[in-house]
């Protein structure tokens, strides 16, 4: 059987609001042991602050404050060097483990001690998978497939293949491209080699970017498809929607550049470059637009 391993819980604040309460909650019931650091990346509502005042007398809980938003790989790589256990369990603030989430992730790991990411299925509140928790590589020609709608063929025609893998995910543990960072459980020593999430990311794409890098290395990356966590997506966007936007599309810019083929050309380079800074300009006073229509 071998001792058990333990596990750290990595949950990364920034203005997150009051979900990260029942976060931090949930995941220091799970059914086995852990720690928890978390980290505020310069959060103004005060809420890290007072969830570590709660938990204060809770050896299991840690927290460390940095004075500005570093952005989200730096702040896990931060935590991720304070922390003590075998395994590393990134999760967002607005995703809820139930009892055994963690359990059951773990032993994933223990069946398949050569995969270096694990992730699991985040669903909306009415518990749709999202997306996002497997995806393909975002390579050019698979992202022109779905901006165009030229994906939805790909039963048809391989050659359309798209970001999204279509199809219901199996309720049993798969091989994936890439599972979301909102939930990702990584062995330390994988966590190491990596060297961490890239810190050339500020928000966006560095799970891809990680995913890519672990399977470069020769490690499995495995979605725990039977394994459901809530997941309130987009807390973030919703006060900040042109700050995320600009750092999403400058992530999306620097995984191309870092691991598309087609980024060897620099025409295509170019023409990429072009795309992806017009649909910031198009769409940015847009969602400036709409958030100040909620205020």
């Amino acid at each position: 059987m071998g001792e058990p391993l333990t596990a750290s819980i990595i949950v990364v604040a920034a203005d997150s609001g009051g979900g990260l309460r029942e976060c931090v909650t949930r995941a220091l019931a799970s059914n086995v042991p852990v720690e928890l650091i978390l980290v505020d990346n310069g959060s103004r509502d005060g809420m890290p602050q007072a969830v570590a005042r709660a938990h204060e007398n809770d050896g299991r809980v840690r927290a460390i404050y940095n004075r500005a938003n570093l952005g989200f790989g730096p702040a896990v790589n931060i935590g991720a060097r304070e922390a003590h256990g075998d395994m590393l369990l990134v999760l967002n603030p607005d995703c809820m483990l139930g009892p055994d989430t963690l359990a059951r992730m773990l032993e994933v790991h223990r069946t398949h001690p050569d995969a270096g990411v694990i992730g699991a299925v985040v669903c909306t509140a009415d518990g749709t998978p999202d997306p996002a928790s497997r995806r393909r590589d975002p390579l050019l020609r698979r992202s022109l497939n779905e901006m165009t709608g030229r994906a939805q063929r790909e039963t048809e025609d391989a050659r359309y293949e798209g970001v999204d893998v279509p199809g219901p995910i199996p309720d049993a543990v798969i091989e994936a491209e890439n599972v979301s960072g909102a939930l990702m459980l990584l062995p330390r020593a994988a966590f190491e080699r990596l060297r961490g999430f890239d810190e050339g990311y500020f928000l966006h794409c560095e799970d891809l970017d990680l995913c890519r890098r672990a399977r470069d290395a020769g490690y499995q990356v495995l979605l725990a498809g039977d394994v459901r966590v809530r997941h309130a997506k987009g807390g973030s966007s919703a006060h900040r929607p042109v700050f995320v936007s600009y750092h999403k599309h400058r992530g999306m810019w620097r995984w191309f550049r870092k691991f598309d083929p087609a980024a060897r050309r620099p025409l295509v380079r170019t023409l990429v470059a072009c795309g992806i800074a017009t649909h910031f300009l198009v769409t940015a006073p847009w969602l400036a637009a709409r958030r100040a229509g909620r205020h």
